[in-house]
């Protein structure tokens, strides 16, 4: 487990932005990193990557409490993050994860 995990999956993300903009330049996810769960007393940090285009979002969550854990989730912009999410052990995900998630779930066809 990284250090600091958030940043170790935001560079990623940030990575798996860039080579999907050069893969698929008419699309540009949106990844945001939300802290408003510590805000409201939730030991986590939240990431979003957004797909404008077909109004669908990835929910990354970083919870204290599962250390060594990145829960997802694939929802529309327009749901609420519900409590069915998936674990997977972080060591595993790479930028290749993401990218094959963004592929997948915001459906490119490229």
């Amino acid at each position: 487990m990284p250090e600091d995990p958030l940043k170790a999956l935001s560079d990623m993300a940030s990575d798996a932005h860039a080579r999907i903009q050069q893969a698929h330049e008419h699309i540009n996810p949106v990844v945001s990193v939300r802290r408003g769960m510590r805000d409201v007393g939730i030991p986590a940090d939240a990431m979003t990557i957004d797909c404008l285009r077909t109004r669908r979002r990835i929910n990354l969550i970083l919870h204290d409490e599962q250390p060594g854990v990145l829960l997802y989730q694939f929802v529309t912009i327009d749901e609420e993050a519900g409590d069915t999410f998936q674990p997977v052990d972080f060591s595993s995900v790479s930028v290749d994860t993401l990218i094959q998630w963004m592929e997948e779930f915001f459906g490119w066809d490229g």
